[in-house]
Formats: C-alpha cells, structure tokens, sequence
C-alpha cells in the first residue's frame, strides 16, 4: 500500500519541520513520499528526495492541504493513502506507517483514521483531542465520526469520491466537513491510540482569527451537510454551549460576529446527508447536533 504525506508550513518552524521530515523518512516499510507546501511561505531546507511547493498567499489549512494533494496526482491518486501531519509534530514510532498499511489493508471501508495527539514532554493528551464526545480514556480505540487535522491519515479513493477539503473554510471544521461527506457515502473513521504524534499542548484560540472562523465555519458547515430540520438544533445547541463557556467579551463579540457572517456569506454547494446517516452518527455516540 503507497503512502504519501502533505505538510503544510508557513516557513516559521524550520527545526520542527526538519524534525517531522526525519521522524517520517525514519518509517519501517517502503518510504513514504513527502511533500511540504509553503503556504504563502518560502518552504525552506528539506532534504533530498522531498518536493516542495510555494504558494503565492496562504490559502489557509484546506487549502494548502488540497494543494498537497493534487501533488500527487488528481485527488491524491498516485498513492493510497495520505498522511497529514502538522509542521510543528513528530512521529515518535517508527511503526506508524506500517499500522496504518495494516489498518486501511484489512478494513475496506476504513476511509480515514485520527491519530492520537501527545504533548511530547508529559505524554498526555489533551481530551479536544480525542474526537468523541466520551474522551476521558485517549487510550481506547474506536469508531468516531471526526478526526484531526494535523494527524491523520485518508484513503484517497475517499477523496476521489466525496471531494477534498472545503477550501473557503480557511481554518477550523474542515475536518468535519470531510468525515460527514466520508460518511454519508458509506466510509468510515477510526481513532486510533496506537498511531501517535507529539505535538506540543496549545489552546486553539492562540490563532487569532480563532472564535470568528469557528463560527463562522459552523453555520457553514450546517448548512451544508445537515438535513434542514436538524440545522437550528444543531447550532442552537452549539450558541448554548459557547455561552456556557463563559468567553471574555471581545471574543463573544468575534464568535457572534462570525455567527452572523456564517448566515450572510456564501457558504458552498449544500449537500445536506441522508437520515440513515444521522442515524449513524447517533449510533456512533455522536449525534449531528452537537
């Protein structure tokens, strides 16, 4: 089974890049072919044998992702499965790539896999980064109905099917968009324990379009895939719990403000999923409205 991996840089963590680069080149089994887009960003160094593409601007996360992926011919083709790693992780086993030979060869439905995300100098994982609703044991494997997206692994006969990742979306539910379209077309999505990333342990809102774009993109993401009576509950439970959350005004005021663009901005082709895959998500322990 060929694999491929795409990273994104925007050219400011050149020791963490170099380091990734070594810990996949470091893999058992037949290379994995790595190409590293500098989105909007000289890429830097590489070693030989690493393509490199640079992006004019950065078109954001799926962007520069879905650009990573033509690199290897229409939809990813040219291999059968690619890995996705964030520039500022490392692959800590040299078994990674072999598990996830094993995993995609002996289930023909596995279309996309999360791997488990530790903070390399405690081990632990954070629970935001376990994709189920009950995270309290990031040890235990299992179906999920997301995944992260700076670890992770998809067949790329799912892309070639249900299409890349949304690129308006810039930064922020991507992921979700993908595994509900994966989904919805008979696929499915594992989190495993055993293939792990070091990742250092950072809050998302450190970006600082953060609580805009996950508002916004959230009303996108609604729109698009939900059937029309689930989408009110949906983001009506999601406005319920970022109120719980108790945020500092400017950043309720960003969320809101990206709540509202989220409902006046074009939000992409509206594919909404069958019921029989609500009824999946909710047999999956997580039903689309939360």
């Amino acid at each position: 089974m060929r694999l491929g991996a795409v990273i994104i840089t925007m050219g400011n963590r050149p020791d963490d890049l170099r380091a990734l680069i070594d810990s996949v080149a470091k893999q058992d089994g037949d290379p994995v072919e790595v190409v590293v887009v500098g989105n909007g960003a000289p890429v830097g160094d590489v070693p030989d044998g690493v393509r490199t593409i640079e992006l004019p601007e950065n078109l954001g996360i799926p962007g520069g992702r879905n650009v990573g992926i033509e690199a290897f011919g229409p939809s990813g083709g040219d291999v059968d499965v690619l890995l996705f790693l964030d520039d500022d992780g490392l692959l800590p086993g040299t078994d990674t790539a072999e598990l996830v030979r094993a995993a995609f060869a002996a289930d023909p439905v596995l279309g996309i896999v999360s791997f488990r995300i530790a903070d390399p100098e405690t081990g632990l994982t954070q629970r935001r980064h376990v994709p189920r609703l009950r995270a309290s044991d990031p040890l235990r494997s299992s179906r999920v109905t997301t995944f992260l997206g700076g670890a992770n692994a998809v067949r790329t006969k799912v892309i070639a099917e249900v299409g890349a990742l949304p690129g308006d979306f810039f930064y922020a539910h991507e992921e979700t968009d993908l595994a509900w379209r994966a989904l919805d077309a008979g696929w499915m999505i594992d989190y495993r324990s055993d293939m792990v990333l070091f990742h250092p342990t950072m809050p998302p809102s450190r970006h600082a379009v953060y609580h805009r774009m996950v508002a916004r993109n959230r009303v996108w993401l609604a729109r698009r895939n939900l059937p029309a009576p689930v989408v009110p509950v949906y983001l009506g439970v999601w406005i319920l719990l970022t109120l719980a959350r108790r945020p500092t005004v400017p950043a309720l005021k960003a969320w809101f403000g990206g709540f509202r663009e989220g409902w006046t901005t074009p939000c992409g082709p509206r594919r909404p999923m069958k019921w029989r895959t609500v009824w999946r998500l909710t047999r999956l322990g997580r039903p689309p409205v939360i």
